[in-house]
């Protein structure tokens, strides 16, 4: 099994505006509101970024888990979404882990398992195999036209533990942990020590990131050095 890929970072937030903020900030064409989303009490709006995707997810049920998740610490990183080239072997060394895998669908161009953030911790994270490995189902039928230039970089997690939860999410990919980082074929995910698991940091490598900057600015929102915070996570450049 080959490292895996990041392919997709996911926000709870508690309205779609959030999209419009994502869009305008960081330059983004139209999204893809997926109607499946709404078997978790969601809708969404899906970005594609290259062959990557920034996804937006608002609770329309009381009960749907990104509500609770919102309730319990507010907006921010929810999910992360990998590609492996070997789905069967994940989920081998997933059960074989004792980590629960909370939803599985195979489909003709894509499998998914979903795993339980009570047992791997940190975040919702699933794992995909798309076929072809280029596809993306999750982005909508059209996603290539709505592209835009750049990559994730990076993804920052935070929690009380973090060596422990580095090694879990390193066992999970078939990855050693160094120094609290998982390097990954295409981004790095840190771990840092934190009150609570949370994903608090998105990284992006953007063509414009400047501009998207200076975006940031007019639309009121805080810029820090090359970063700024959009529904409680904090999207860096460069």
């Amino acid at each position: 099994m080959s490292p895996p890929r990041l392919r997709q970072l996911v926000i709870a937030a508690n309205s779609l505006d959030t999209a419009d903020t994502l869009k305008n900030v960081l330059g983004l064409g139209e999204p893809f509101p997926d109607p499946g989303v709404s078997e978790f009490g969601l809708v969404n709006a899906v970005f594609a970024i290259g062959d990557q995707f920034l996804e937006v997810v608002v609770p329309t049920q009381d009960k749907a888990p990104a509500r609770r998740f919102i309730d319990r610490g507010g907006e921010g990183g929810y999910m992360a979404i990998f590609q492996t080239d070997d789905m069967n072997g994940l989920r081998t060394r997933v059960d074989g882990l004792g980590i629960r895998r909370v939803w599985n669908i195979d489909l003709p161009d894509i499998s998914a398992s979903h795993l339980h953030p009570a047992d791997i911790g940190g975040a919702i994270v699933s794992v995909d195999e798309p076929r072809p490995a280029g596809s993306w189902r999750w982005g909508g039928p059209g996603w290539r036209d709505q592209s835009v230039p750049g990559r994730f970089t990076h993804a920052v997690l935070e929690t009380p533990d973090p060596d422990a939860l580095a090694q879990k999410w390193g066992l999970v990919f078939g990855l050693t942990a160094d120094k609290r980082r998982l390097f990954l074929a295409d981004a790095v995910l840190y771990f840092n020590e934190g009150p609570a698991d949370r994903m608090i940091e998105f990284g992006f490598d953007l063509p414009d990131g400047d501009k998207a900057l200076e975006r940031a600015e007019a639309a009121g929102l805080a810029v820090d050095g090359k970063s700024t915070h959009v529904a409680g996570v904090r999207l860096a450049f460069g």
